[in-house]
């Protein structure tokens, strides 16, 4: 299916449910909290941390990176052998959590509702201890895949700038970093409902229902959203480890590697960037012989600065 225009819209992979900054809904208090918490946005490099809600800071070794909330969100169990303790939060105040994984590291976390997000590199994700309310939000920054625990007439939803996805229970990937062009969200199973801030006359609210196989991209140029059918697998290989390509320009490749190996990768023919490669990629590999890997499918030469550890695409 070719991409079409869907409407006036907005977000690539996720959010739905009302609006916050926009239009006559009531702000949500956690999309408030995270516009707040920018400075913790870590990129380059180092360990995974956990940050709770009195401030303290818990470092996550590499081998030691899943993080598990128990029922009532008091017990924080990382890895297999490390749990944390935090105290319920009174007067009904919601406590809010941020799990901030830097370029070169993944992550996983299994929320108190039982919700499991993988979270990519460069990615941070904002979210209640415990769900008190009748739904049920995080914030995302970056890239994560969700595995929503299904909840009667307790949506989940996932929020961004100008975007809301909400579900029941489901299977998706949302791609929302700061410095992309675009929003994107892949539906891998379930129905996902898409609420964005349109670019119509009004600037109001819009909504798109997505099916599974579907992934929508929000332009944040031009405010414009399309849709189109895609293999979903491409996008949730990432956790594995693997890097999936189909027809995908150079300089967006070189940007995924950037954020998975934390090291700064620079194509200087303008040419080659606009590019497309379709193929494999095994990320457990040394980033030179994934470069090397894609260097068999078209002229290229690379090599790694020593002065500056940056490689260098010509």
């Amino acid at each position: 299916m070719k991409r079409g225009s869907l409407v006036l819209g907005c977000v690539i992979l996720l959010i739905s449910g009302g609006v916050y900054h926009y239009g006559k809904v009531q702000p949500s208090a956690l999309y408030d909290y995270a516009k707040t918490r920018k400075k913790d946005h870590r990129k380059n490099g180092g360990d995974v941390e956990l940050i709770l809600e009195k401030g303290e800071r818990v470092a996550l070794a590499e081998n030691d990176s899943t993080v598990t909330y128990s029922k009532t969100g008091e017990k924080v169990k990382i890895g297999a052998s490390r749990t944390i303790s935090q105290e319920k939060t009174g007067g009904g105040k919601m406590a809010y959590n941020t799990l901030i994984v830097p370029y070169g590291r993944r992550s996983k976390i299994k929320l108190s509702d039982g919700t499991v997000v993988w979270l990519n590199s460069g990615s941070k994700l904002i979210y209640p201890t415990v769900f008190k309310e009748e739904k049920r939000e995080v914030y995302l920054e970056g890239e994560g895949i969700f595995e929503v625990a299904h909840t009667k007439k307790k949506p989940f939803e996932v929020l961004a700038d100008n975007h809301r996805i909400r579900v029941l229970g489901t299977v998706f990937n949302v791609s929302s970093y700061a410095e992309d062009s675009a929003v994107k969200t892949v539906l891998k199973s379930g129905s996902v409902e898409v609420v964005y801030k349109g670019d119509g006359m009004w600037k109001g609210k819009e909504t798109v229902r997505i099916s599974p196989g579907t992934m929508t991209v929000y332009d944040k140029g031009s405010g414009k959203m399309t849709s189109e059918k895609v293999n979903v697998e491409d996008f949730f290989a990432w956790k594995d480890g693997v890097l999936i390509l189909e027809s995908s320009r150079m300089e967006d490749i070189v940007k995924k590697l950037s954020r998975y190996y934390n090291i700064d990768i620079l194509i200087t023919d303008k040419k080659l960037a606009k590019q497309t490669f379709s193929g494999y990629l095994d990320l457990k590999e040394s980033v030179e012989n994934v470069i090397g890997t894609i260097n068999k499918t078209t002229d290229f030469e690379y090599f790694r600065s020593e002065e500056n550890n940056k490689w260098i695409i010509n």
